[in-house]
């Protein structure tokens, strides 16, 4: 039997919140806070599907919310409900109209729901983000190293990348503390680990972003990730197949395994050899080790069984 749910779609920003709920069919406003979300999650049942656009920690408390509540939601790519606003011939914008065509794409759609993080995950991915922000403006400052004009200008910005290379340090022992600390994160990262080329941050990636491996299918995964090529083609017309979209940063993660896999490893040496000898660049061959990565990486999740070191491998 097939249940049937209604839609919620909201339009989030920093203030408040703009609200179109099916069975209502009136659009309303509450203030972005914990008390006004918390009662308005309290009207609705396990028969609700939310949806509303990513925008970082303004949606936060409205996530936590649901998840506290069992309502299954929705977080998507704002590009997406901006396509399927203009392929429903709705050109004009506001707050409410986003409300209310985030509703209708979540009828049409019954876009994928967003796994459930547990409080040690959420403090995990918050740690992760926090080290990326760092590495980024390490990277940043010794490009500015690289570019001063004085001595004295270059060591200053070196005194600043020593406080910068301390805080990275002590954020990676926090991460490797708390991944120790639970069973769950520990089994995980030692199946991943046993991967040749994924070391502690493509697995620190992968648990924090992509919550739903060993959950969907390879294709479905690798288009999470973005590394699913698409299709070009139109008529008579055949583009080349290139990927897009997904989530950049385990993309990145698992571009940087596949290079390692490819040294340590002859399963991936020998896949990767046999695609540039067909002409692939070694970009391209690079990626598709990436996806092999994930494909596998998916698998073991699924089974929850370590990687099998064949003779080839």
């Amino acid at each position: 039997m097939i249940v049937p749910f209604r839609c919620v779609g909201i339009d989030v920003c920093k203030p408040y919140l703009d609200i179109f709920d099916e069975a209502v069919g009136a659009p309303e406003r509450i203030a972005n806070g914990p008390q006004a979300i918390t009662q308005l999650v309290a009207r609705w049942g396990c028969d609700v599907l939310v949806v509303f656009e990513a925008t970082g920690v303004y949606d936060l408390e409205l996530r936590e919310a649901l998840r506290r509540a069992g309502i299954r939601f929705a977080r998507i790519n704002p590009a997406r409900a901006r396509d399927f606003a203009r392929a429903s011939g709705q050109l004009a914008k506001t707050d409410p109209i986003d409300a209310r065509t985030l509703a209708a794409f979540g009828r049409a759609m019954q876009p994928a729901t967003e796994q459930a993080m547990t409080p040690a995950q959420s403090a995990l991915a918050r740690l992760a983000k926090r080290r990326d922000q760092l590495v980024a403006m390490r990277a940043q400052e010794k490009n500015r190293r690289s570019e001063a004009e004085d001595r004295a200008m270059a060591e200053r910005i070196s005194r600043l990348i020593e406080v910068l290379n301390d805080e990275i340090v002590e954020i990676e022992a926090e991460i490797n503390a708390l991944i120790k600390a639970e069973p769950v994160l520990a089994e995980q990262a030692q199946l991943m680990r046993s991967v040749p080329g994924v070391g502690p941050v493509a697995c620190m990636q992968l648990i924090t972003q992509m919550p739903e491996l060993g959950h969907l299918g390879p294709k479905e995964v690798a288009a999470l990730a973005g590394l699913a090529p698409f299709n070009r083609d139109s008529g008579a017309y055949r583009g080349k197949r290139k990927i897009g979209g997904g989530r950049k940063r385990v993309r990145d993660a698992l571009y940087m395994a596949a290079l390692n896999a490819v040294r340590r490893a002859d399963r991936f040496k020998i896949f990767y050899n046999r695609l540039r000898q067909a002409g692939k660049p070694a970009k391209l061959a690079l990626i598709a080790v990436a996806r092999k990565l994930l494909t596998i990486l998916n698998a073991m999740m699924r089974d929850r069984k370590p990687y099998a070191i064949t003779p080839s491998a």
